[in-house]
Formats: structure tokens, sequence, C-alpha cells
């Protein structure tokens, strides 16, 4: 879901405008449980230097060195292409005011065919609790309401957790190779087609 705010404000004196709008949107994600919100390129840099912004709490072990290392990676790929808003990175929070407790994304725009990539990580202690395939399903359901038709994930070959995961959520085993499992989702169109 996109939420925006409108700011008016009145500036005395005839030389300023009669009012100035501040516009600001930021995607939000609502589940049950959790609060899946748009990262900017601020808050991914935070998650590099491994320190919260202020004000945001993070929950122990985040981030992991996975997650500043894709970290890294998207500040990369904003730097080269633009921000890919709604189509990056997500902060997984525990309602709304908890602390941040992984993350998940998409690698990335989607292809001319509409097929999209994502990926996401959870601290250990939360492990195990269905945080990651409630998070995994909605980003689902969003991307599929942008009009994406296809999801693809992967995972290493022992990593049964991450498996389940995409299973929860929806997603089938499609191929396996020496090194990974390899997980879509399809649709035929876009929700509401």
């Amino acid at each position: 879901m996109r939420y925006g705010r409108a700011f008016t404000g009145r500036y005395p004196g005839a030389a300023r405008p009669h009012r100035v709008i501040v516009h600001c949107v930021m995607t939000v994600i609502d589940t049950p449980r959790l609060l899946l919100r748009a990262m900017s390129a601020s808050d991914v840099e935070h998650v590099v230097e491994g320190r919260p912004p202020e004000g945001v709490r993070w929950a122990a072990g985040y981030p992991s060195q996975g997650e500043r290392a894709a970290a890294t990676r998207v500040l990369r790929a904003i730097a080269e292409t633009g921000d890919p808003a709604p189509f990056g990175s997500y902060e997984i929070r525990l309602g709304k005011d908890g602390p941040v407790i992984g993350g998940l994304g998409f690698h990335g725009v989607p292809d001319e065919a509409g097929h999209v990539t994502i990926g996401y990580g959870l601290v250990p202690s939360v492990q195990g609790m269905g945080y990651a395939s409630e998070a995994l399903r909605a980003l689902l359901r969003f991307a599929r309401g942008l009009g994406v038709v296809c999801v693809h994930g992967d995972t290493d070959l022992d990593n049964v957790a991450s498996q389940r995961v995409m299973t929860a959520a929806g997603m089938r085993l499609v191929r396996e190779d020496s090194l990974l499992k390899h997980y879509r989702v399809d649709w035929d169109g876009p929700a509401g087609r």
C-alpha cells in the first residue's frame, strides 16, 4: 500500500507563497504481525554501516553480514540505475513500533516479461515463528498488484527452512542444480484482470 502525507503551511507577507505542499510517498505493507517499510538509500547506507538510523531499533543480530553485503549491492544499483521503488528493499518490523528483525525485497525492477526475483532474511532469534512466510506472502500480493506475473526465488540445497518459507508463501519448486533449489510463483496476469 502506498501512503502519502500532504502538509499545507501559510507564510506571512505578500512576497511568500500562499501555501506550500510537501508530499512524501513511502511504501508500507502491513500484515497482522509485521510492518514492511520501503528502505530509502539512507536506510540502506545505515545497514551497510551497521548502525541504525536515529529513532529506529534493530533486533540483536541485525543486520547480518549477508544483509550488509546485499545492501552494498543495492547502493551500487541505485547509483547506476536510480531508485527502483517500489521494487526495492524493505525492512521487516515487528508491528508498527517494534524493532527491525530482517529484510526482504526485489532484486530489481521486473523484466519485460513481468518477472522479478526476491530475497529475504530474518535474525536468528525470530526464525521459525512464521514471520518470513508472512512477509513473503505480503510481498507477493504487493508484486501481483503492481502487475508482476512471475516471482522467482532460490535457496541453498541444505536450507530447508527457506525452502519451507517459499512453499508456505505459495511458491513451487521448479528446478534444482548442484548449488540451489529454484522456486517461483506464476499468475495469469496482474490482480484485477
